[in-house]
């Protein structure tokens, strides 16, 4: 799993950068780019939690929606085989794949806990290759 932190119902993406040795975030779900930074994890949380109110305060100041708004749809790239196997299942269903994709989507958002340990072992199966 990535490092993410959660405030309010926000999340920020956060690395650390080894040539200026402190902690930088960035708030996800958000029209605008908001980073923040800390030397130390209970300095970045304070930081992230700091960003997310002070953006929250100009959004109400200026009358702007502080969350991204999303269109519905997006395009994705799979390998021509995949393309092939979920077009097929798509067809034997009698569905589109569009449906397809949106009913697989849905899915795995429901079961995240186990979508996460999938995505994990993959990664981890990676990283030993």
């Amino acid at each position: 799993m990535n490092d993410i932190l959660q405030y309010k119902e926000y999340f920020a993406s956060v690395r650390f950068s080894a040539p200026d040795e402190v902690f930088i975030g960035k708030i996800l779900g958000i029209n605008d780019l908001i980073n923040f930074e800390g030397n130390s994890v209970s300095e970045l949380k304070k930081a992230f939690k700091e960003a997310v109110d002070d953006y929250l305060q100009t959004c109400l100041r200026i009358g702007k929606v502080p969350e991204k708004t999303y269109k519905g749809s997006f395009n994705v790239r799979v390998s021509p085989k995949l393309h092939q196997e979920a077009s097929t299942f798509a067809a034997i269903h009698n569905i589109t794949l569009n449906e397809f994709v949106k009913t697989a989507l849905s899915h795995a958002l429901k079961k995240k806990e186990d979508f996460s340990q999938i995505l994990e072992e993959n990664n981890n199966k990676l990283e030993t290759a």
